[in-house]
């Protein structure tokens, strides 16, 4: 993909590469889009490399990513819904789902406070995309419906492997022969 500049229609969330933090930027900037992977965008911005969500692409003219879930009609958090919102989740530098990658060990819902936790890993401990993926973890589950609050935790214990992925995940990766 050729670098190109955009121009933001709106104001757009963001999160800096590789550590996750929010920011935001205003309507009416200009920004260099770096990537586009796995349904997310890494644009330049005064000189920091951020991450868009694709469901806010319409914020630099590209077409957004729809979180569609299924109408409820209660105020429960449904743990299918999470997992909805998880599978479009994609490892920020290869876009495989996280799910499909084995990277989800549980979710937890407290009803009471309508919080999800979940327990997840990285292919690799010391992986500098850590911060930007969980952080792609808070910001999706919270669409989901009734959710309020979003904990991630870090887990390396099982340590990830290859094993772990869905057989779809490890063709996709050319690691299934």
């Amino acid at each position: 993909m050729q670098k190109k500049m955009l121009h933001t229609l709106r104001e757009c969330p963001a999160r800096r590469v590789p550590a996750g933090d929010k920011t935001m930027i205003p309507a009416g900037e200009f920004v260099t889009l770096n990537q586009a992977l796995g349904g997310n965008y890494t644009v330049t911005w005064r000189g920091n490399m951020l991450r868009i969500d694709g469901t806010d692409a319409d914020a630099i003219g590209m077409k957004p990513e729809k979180l569609v879930f299924s109408p409820v009609s209660d105020e429960d958090i449904h743990e299918d819904q999470v997992w909805d919102a998880l599978n479009t989740i994609f490892d920020p530098e290869i876009p495989i789902s996280i799910v499909s990658l084995g990277l989800v060990y549980k979710v937890d819902i407290d009803a009471e406070n309508k919080m999800v936790s979940i327990d997840m890993t990285l292919t690799a401990p010391g992986c500098g995309m850590g911060p930007v993926l969980v952080s792609d973890v808070e910001y999706r589950v919270a669409k989901v419906p009734n959710v309020k609050a979003v904990k991630v935790n870090l887990v390396f214990d099982p340590p990830w492997s290859k094993s772990m992925m869905s057989e779809e995940a490890q063709l996709e990766a050319g690691l299934f022969f």
